[in-house]
């Protein structure tokens, strides 16, 4: 196996799925107390979405709270509820084709902006044959960290 060209920064988002996404924003924005920061809606994704987020500056986490468009239609943002956890990577299309080399298969639509104006990919939750490697259950979206995201992790690692 040849040496890992990227790094996996930290946590950048956690996406929770439900049939009704108030609920969801009672807990994590009433009760937990989290500000929303946006919104998504996509058709061709079938999800409708809140983006909160958790503490600030460039190593807040993201707090996606989604629900389907239309509760019968694929993709099925709310199953499972843990939809799926983003990573900040410091270089997406290196770990992209790195990672496809050691068989890691990927969901399609290959690298592309995500809601929240970042490049993102996404590593399918299950492998296949041709790729046997998969999240393990769980569909896991790898993000383009930005400048700022990169250095202050880069600090972070440097603090004794």
């Amino acid at each position: 196996m040849t040496a890992r060209p990227f790094n996996v920064l930290g946590v950048q988002q956690i996406a929770i799925g439900s049939r009704d996404k108030n609920a969801l924003r009672h807990l994590w924005v009433e009760l937990f107390g989290l500000e929303i920061t946006g919104s998504f809606r996509s058709e061709s994704e079938n999800v409708d979405e809140d983006m909160a987020a958790i503490g600030s500056g460039p190593l807040r986490v993201e707090v996606d709270l989604m629900q389907p468009i239309d509760p019968d239609g694929r993709p099925r943002v709310s199953e499972p509820a843990l939809n799926h956890v983003g990573l900040w990577i410091d270089d997406l299309s290196a770990a992209v084709e790195w990672l496809q080399q050691q068989g890691v298969r990927f969901a399609p639509g290959g690298i592309r902006k995500g809601a929240s104006g970042f490049d993102v990919c996404f590593i399918h939750p299950m492998g296949n044959a041709d790729a046997p490697v998969g999240g393990g259950g769980v569909l896991i979206e790898l993000v383009q960290a930005p400048p700022e995201v990169i250095d202050a992790f880069s600090r972070l690692a440097q603090q004794p």
